[in-house]
């Protein structure tokens, strides 16, 4: 079963729509009873394998679009959650105007849930709204989605000034009744550091409203070591410290892709893995969570 949350989400959680989706979802696939008399400091860990990938729009390496080659390089992952970056929704020509949130969930027969950063007005009257942002896919059940804002600085505005804009995406996914908050996120690209500082900060303050298990991944396009990152250090953990370097695809010089966890999670292992199906090359990361439930 799919769910395509195709708009942002804003507002309480507690919104009409929402609620009807986790009524449909947790029917899928709900905690037994058994599940639910375990406490959560003595139940079996859960297995949950994570995933981020800047996925080019849909092109690799070789500047050449694939959605098929993208997708398989994301199945070869094994992963049972993904978060992705730079994704189109008929968007424009480099990526056929193809909608990738929905078409990468086709084929990898995954839930998936894409929140805009840019939302344009369609070319014509009736056609297809173009948008750009991020989107998790999911093996589990999203109980709940919600497309962030954040601080921004456009790059579809003349003279942009840092502003909230939407692009942080947050869903709750039901690992067999282990609820686990997902956030996916792509940080600035500019050299100055004062904007992905402020979204750093602006995470930070999503996460705080949040309890239980946490996994932020994305796309950070700064290095651990970062000043700006700092702050994130002293809440999360980085699953792949000595991991290898993410960016660009063929002989890679920086780590800027991140799986990254609340203290509550056990991990297990975390690696890059090579691929040319995009400019970046994935980061997966096996955990374990050890709590039931919210």
């Amino acid at each position: 079963m799919k769910l395509n949350f195709r708009r942002p989400v804003r507002g309480s959680r507690a919104a009409a729509a929402v609620l009807a989706a986790a009524a449909v979802l947790a029917a899928v696939a709900p905690a037994t009873a058994a599940d639910a008399d375990v406490p959560g400091s003595q139940a079996p860990a859960v297995p949950l394998r994570v995933a981020t990938y800047n996925i080019h729009a849909g092109a690799g390496e070789d500047d050449v679009f694939d959605l098929d080659r993208t997708a398989e390089a994301i199945r070869g992952l094994h992963a049972d959650v993904v978060g992705l970056q730079e994704v189109d929704v008929h968007w424009g020509a480099r990526s056929n105007f193809v909608d990738e949130a929905r078409s990468l969930a086709g084929k990898l027969d995954m839930q998936v849930f894409f929140a805009p950063i840019y939302d344009m007005d369609p070319a014509t009257q009736g056609g297809d709204r173009p948008q750009y942002g991020v989107a998790v896919l999911s093996r589990y059940p999203i109980l709940e989605a919600e497309n962030h804002d954040i601080t921004r600085l456009s790059t579809q505005t003349p003279n942009p000034v840092p502003a909230p804009a939407p692009g942080f995406a947050e869903v709750t996914v039901n690992v067999n009744g282990s609820h686990v908050h997902v956030y996916d996120t792509h940080l600035d690209y500019r050299g100055n550091p004062s904007v992905r500082k402020a979204q750093v900060a602006d995470m930070l303050d999503v996460l705080a409203a949040d309890h239980g298990p946490k996994v932020l991944v994305g796309d950070f396009n700064a290095e651990a070591r970062a000043p700006e990152l700092a702050p994130l250090w002293q809440k999360l953990r980085d699953t792949a410290p000595d991991g290898g370097w993410t960016y660009p695809a063929v002989n890679p010089f920086k780590r800027i892709d991140f799986v990254t966890v609340s203290p509550d999670i056990t991990v297990v292992g975390a690696q890059e893995v090579a691929t040319e199906a995009s400019d970046h090359r994935p980061v997966v990361a096996d955990l374990e969570l050890h709590r039931r439930g919210h």
